[in-house]
């Protein structure tokens, strides 16, 4: 017999609140107290867990889902789930808990679609807002954007919740540049590009859900404005003088755009505030040898007061904050470097004629920074998009259901998963954002970086026509940069649409439709007879189906894994129809001849299936000629085609590049 009680002499600090072990009882057991108003850290562990509420009242925050919990509650955390407790009581919340490690049950909620899938949670799922100084390239498209896209039609199909939101960036000072240069005003350039992009986005069958423009917003300015006011009202931002650079002839202040130089952490080329080659970001006066792009005097230094953060005191809250969501290696390893500096007084406002001043008067001539702005621009993005469709969600008072997916771009990576959480946490200080980054690396042109300034791109405009926007999909899938930098080249481009689409799944698809044609007069036929080939080729579709369903959830999210998989599935069912083509359909085995060409017409709808929300146009066509409803939902199997369907593949073509069959 084991007899333990619970003893708050026996609790040591653990996880964020008090636990005590108990011994001898064959798994891991403890006892559990968390103070009144105290919270436990986020936990995501690989062993089954229950905890039983002996004492006080609570919370349990599960997958980002809030549950209320009093004594004789019990609860049971799948492996991964994570899980936080907080006391919402007035005495002591006391827990017993026992965990131990199943293989079975771990591994089925690794594979689970329910748990990575914040079903009836709204997704607000956002690309990086676009500077409006010029319209999108390839570069760009291959990001965030495409991204977003492919995420949220996925999670349409799983049957979620998800909208696609983005926008223009209008007060970036890139815009100023541009003005100057054109002789225009920044909104106008701001209104011109910010169309253009738009335009781009809808070429690329990129379907955003609520799209922000935020110089012509009714009641962003305003709404701006209070949302840095709450901050000041924090005391944590606050008017401070630090060094600044000053072009050495005009007088200006340099900043973004109008100043270069050598990046203090990494030694590689910076622009001002950020450096794209490590991420970090860079206080304009500490970059080395810098010059203006105002004239060719060396910058002198000055103090310049502006509205200051000490970000280097949220180290620990921005830790919090990289256990609770998707937050990649990648992320984690650049808040460390930045958090390893002694000092890091981040100004949050800037000398600029162009932007939104804040309501305070302290300090004359200035904006609100447009990178601190942009986390306001996400939640008002989220406002909007509830007023257009009857959702009560309000940018002053952010809902801990709500879930935010972030896409972006390397060189953003400090901003979003960084400097936004600490500023969420000081003017919505009762809201903890639950928040999934999905980052990508730069993506290269002919090996070098795009350039519109060497006029070294591939713009949107000049590739996507209503034929080859499903090619240019796959290609930008296909190579997009996941964990490293990756090269876009023509020649091979052209390569993948000739060799791979019209050659490999052009081919297939049109050979499969002339054989159900002179053998069935075009209609689906039933299977027959198996072989036990015929059942592994099953077993190995539905293992493909498998394999594009887990790059397309969050955890594993990766459309190059989601490409492969398509490919997969092409080059599996060639080498199934050529070892197969040895059945006759009039002869002894025509039984199992039918069964074979059913299996091909079922890998063709999987393709349909799979490819939907990465090529849209060509998955709604092939279900067409395969005379099968469009992909309204995600399998769990592998379907045949119903006997009896129209098909008209042999006449279909799918891709508008290379030489059709």
């Amino acid at each position: 017999m084991i007899l333990n009680q619970y003893s708050e002499s026996a609790l040591s600090d653990a996880f964020g609140i008090e636990m005590s072990s108990v011994e001898g009882l064959g798994v891991g057991a403890g006892w559990g107290r968390v103070a009144p108003g105290a919270s436990s850290h986020t936990d995501r562990h690989d062993e089954t867990e229950f905890f039983v509420i002996v004492a006080g009242t609570g919370e349990l925050t599960v997958d980002g889902r809030g549950h209320q919990v009093r004594p004789g509650t019990v609860v049971l955390f799948e492996p991964f789930e994570s899980h936080i407790i907080t006391n919402t009581g007035e005495t002591d919340l006391v827990f017993f808990t026992q965990y131990w490690r199943d293989s079975a049950r771990t591994r089925a909620s690794a594979t689970s679609r329910t748990r990575t899938n914040h079903t009836d949670r709204p997704q607000f799922v956002f690309s990086t807002p676009p500077t409006p100084n010029g319209d999108l390239h390839l570069g760009h498209l291959s990001g965030p954007y495409l991204g977003a896209d492919v995420y949220v039609r996925y999670q349409r199909l799983i049957g979620n919740r998800a909208w696609h939101l983005t926008g223009s960036d209008d007060f970036q000072s890139y815009v100023t540049a541009v003005a100057a240069r054109e002789g225009s005003t920044c909104a106008e350039v701001a209104a011109h590009f910010s169309a253009e992009i738009a335009a781009t986005l809808k070429a690329m069958d990129i379907s955003v859900d609520e799209y922000y423009a935020t110089n012509a917003e009714d009641g962003y300015r305003e709404g701006l404005q209070r949302f840095f006011t709450r901050l000041v009202d924090s005391g944590r931002v606050t008017p401070k003088a630090t060094p600044a650079l000053l072009d050495a002839e005009t007088g200006e202040y340099l900043y973004e755009v109008n100043v270069g130089g050598t990046c203090p952490s990494c030694s590689h080329g910076a622009g001002g505030n950020i450096c794209e080659e490590c991420g970090e970001p860079n206080l304009v006066a500490d970059l080395v040898d810098p010059t203006s792009r105002l004239s060719s005097a060396v910058p002198k230094t000055t103090d310049v007061e502006r509205y200051t953060l000490p970000l280097h005191e949220f180290a620990d809250a921005v830790a919090d904050h990289h256990k609770l969501g998707r937050v990649p290696v990648r992320l984690r390893e650049l808040a460390e470097r930045v958090f390893a500096r002694k000092t890091l007084d981040l100004p949050v406002s800037h000398p600029s004629d162009w932007g939104v001043r804040p309501a305070e008067d302290d300090l004359d001539g200035q904006v609100i920074w447009v990178w601190p702005e942009m986390s306001h621009g996400f939640l008002h993005g989220i406002e909007q998009l509830g007023a257009g469709t009857g959702e009560p969600w309000s940018k002053e008072a952010p809902s801990k259901d709500w879930k935010i997916v972030h896409f972006f771009g390397y060189d953003n990576s400090f901003y979003h998963a960084i400097l936004y959480p600490v500023l969420y946490g000081l003017a919505h200080p009762g809201w903890n954002p639950d928040i999934d980054y999905h980052v990508n690396e730069f993506y290269l042109l002919e090996g070098q970086k795009f350039s519109t300034s060497r006029r070294h791109a591939i713009w949107g405009k000049e590739i996507l026509t209503p034929d080859t926007v499903d090619a240019v999909r796959y290609y930008l899938s296909r190579t997009r940069p996941e964990g490293e930098r990756t090269d876009f080249r023509r020649a091979e481009f052209d390569r993948a649409c000739a060799d791979t689409l019209v050659g490999e799944w052009q081919d297939w698809l049109t050979g499969l439709g002339e054989r159900v044609e002179k053998h069935f007069a075009g209609i689906a036929p039933d299977a027959g007879t198996w072989t036990a080939e015929q059942t592994a080729f099953l077993n190995r579709l539905s293992v493909r189906l498998d394999e594009v369903t887990a790059a397309l959830n969050p955890e594993g999210f990766s459309l190059t894994a989601a490409a492969a998989a398509l490919d997969g599935i092409v080059a599996d069912v060639r080498a199934f129809s050529r070892r197969q083509s040895a059945l006759t359909h009039d002869g002894r085995w025509s039984s199992e001849a039918r069964t074979a060409l059913s299996l091909e017409l079922a890998a063709a709808r999987l393709l349909a299936t799979a490819s939907a929300p990465l090529m849209p146009r060509f998955s709604a066509k092939l279900a067409e000629a395969l005379g099968v409803p469009a992909v309204a939902t995600w399998p769990d199997t592998v379907d045949l085609v119903e006997p009896g369907s129209r098909c008209t593949l042999a006449d279909a073509r799918f891709f508008g590049t290379g030489e059709q069959r």
